[in-house]
């Protein structure tokens, strides 16, 4: 192998990736797969959210790091115009498009449609329409729908894969940008802290990620402590159901009646961030807002229209998504006190991780404890499975524990004493694993330490 390289201009070499066997296999696969060796290949890590939760797409910042768990494509440009894709894991399928007729049905979210939202999202960034073809062989360790962000890296990855073979040059942050933009092609409304850290991860620190403009900010996670990661092992892929959506459409009308209320213009308005910017208050003052505001009991669309003076025609076809717009309920003051207190809390977590008082650990506890309730009572995106293995994890020495990603089922996070680490482990293993058939599940992808890791790569075969 040669030295790693990036095809973004901001940083140019990278460190060795310490994975040659991994390599090897997966050069030997493709090999057997197309009768020929891949030119290059590219990584995409998956990524834990500290805390931060369902607020990157309210305009919120957020607080993640990449994990060692990660995407690997190995990639082979063909001069026809065919784009073969085939998987290490025999569960998923082969699959061949072709590159210039690129069609993503929002209605399956199949594992190569996410490939193609990268695709698609470069092809037309830069508005090309005659592509070269090429055979990508795909292989990952993310486990799947656990909001450990295996499809986000898996568009970064084909964003970078595309890229390279067309050989143009993009920033991080403008490839970041690309491929939040282009996941939506898949039908998730999501907010791109996945996308971001992807990219713009580094590793030994977590990132502040923050928006509008996108930047990221390095913030070092206290040396006492370690986060450990722990799957449910139920299962959620957002863009198979409308739970994640429907959110995205609350937080949004809450946004415009808070607006409206506040007689600025609604109409211009998406995101809960924009409401405080223009109002210019502070987050504990749009809590004290939105209490005045909203009421706690479930909006219906009719009374939204009333609210807002539109028709339900209008806000059916101008405000929501396709597939929630025959949501019969809206529950606005509870997304809304999720979202003001949830970034309020990620602003105390980066403050207490600066100032590193004697009590960090515990207080960094507390807030991701908070965020756990708010999730699982204001924004209802928890699970039993998830609430048992919270409680379990501050049984067993986690000083906060809480539920990350999506959410209805995948991972939780804790932050663990690094005295207490081993026992910690052994002890949730054998109270939420061992206890049930979820022992069946492979032990690397139930429970596991992580670290800060580093972000997507592109390396070329010798």
């Amino acid at each position: 192998m040669r030295n790693l390289i990036s095809p973004t201009r901001d940083q140019p070499m990278l460190p060795e990736l310490g994975a040659p066997g991994k390599l090897l296999k997966l050069k030997e696969m493709f090999n057997s797969k197309f009768g020929s060796v891949p030119k290059f290949y590219v990584r995409a890590p998956g990524r834990v959210n500290i805390i931060g939760e369902h607020i990157d797409y309210c305009g919120y910042s957020v607080l993640p790091m990449a994990i060692e768990q990660d995407m690997l494509i190995a990639v082979e440009p063909v001069k026809t115009h065919v784009l073969q894709l085939a998987n290490t894991n025999p569960l998923y399928p082969d699959f061949s498009t072709s590159a210039n007729n690129i069609q993503i049905d929002k209605t399956k979210p199949l594992w190569p449609n996410y490939f193609l939202c990268g695709f698609k999202g470069i092809q037309e960034h830069f508005g090309l329409s005659d592509l070269t073809g090429m055979n990508c062989l795909v292989d990952g360790n993310i486990p799947p729908s656990s909001g450990l962000s295996s499809s986000s890296a898996l568009v970064c990855c084909a964003g970078l894969v595309t890229l390279t073979v067309l050989g143009m040059n993009l920033s991080k942050v403008e490839l970041a940008e690309i491929c939040t933009k282009s996941e939506h092609y898949i039908g998730t409304e999501g907010g791109g802290m996945d996308q971001s850290i992807s990219f713009l991860a580094e590793e030994g620190t977590a990132k502040l990620i923050e928006f509008s403009p996108l930047r990221a900010t390095d913030v070092k996670l206290p040396s006492g402590a370690v986060f450990v990661i722990a799957n449910s092992c139920v299962e959620m892929n957002k863009a198979a159901t409308s739970h994640f959506n429907i959110r995205v459409m609350e937080c949004r009308l809450a946004a415009k009646l808070l607006a409206k209320h506040k007689c600025l213009p609604w109409e211009e308005v998406l995101r809960l961030e924009e409401v405080q910017a223009k109002l210019e208050v502070s987050l504990e003052e749009m809590l004290l807002i939105t209490e005045d505001t909203l009421h706690s009991e479930p909006y219906s669309p009719e009374e939204i229209c009333r609210c807002l003076g539109i028709s339900l025609q209008e806000l059916k076809t101008q405000i929501l998504s396709p597939n929630t717009q025959d949501v019969l309920t809206f529950k606005l003051y509870q997304r809304a006190k999720h979202v003001y207190s949830e970034a309020a809390r990620v602003l105390q977590f980066k403050k207490i991780c600066e100032e590193a008082p004697d009590s960090t650990v515990q207080l960094l506890g507390e807030l991701m404890n908070q965020s756990h309730v708010s999730c699982r009572d204001m924004y209802e995106c928890s699970c039993p499975e998830l609430d048992q293995l919270v409680d379990i994890c501050r049984k067993f020495g986690a000083q906060g524990s809480r539920l990350t990603g999506a959410g209805w089922g995948g991972c939780t996070v804790s932050i663990v004493p690094a005295d207490k680490l081993s026992s910690f482990l052994a002890n949730v293993h054998e109270a939420y694993y061992q206890r049930s058939n979820r022992s069946l599940v492979p032990e690397k992808q139930s429970l596991f330490a992580t670290k800060p890791g580093g972000g997507a790569l592109v390396f070329l075969e010798a």
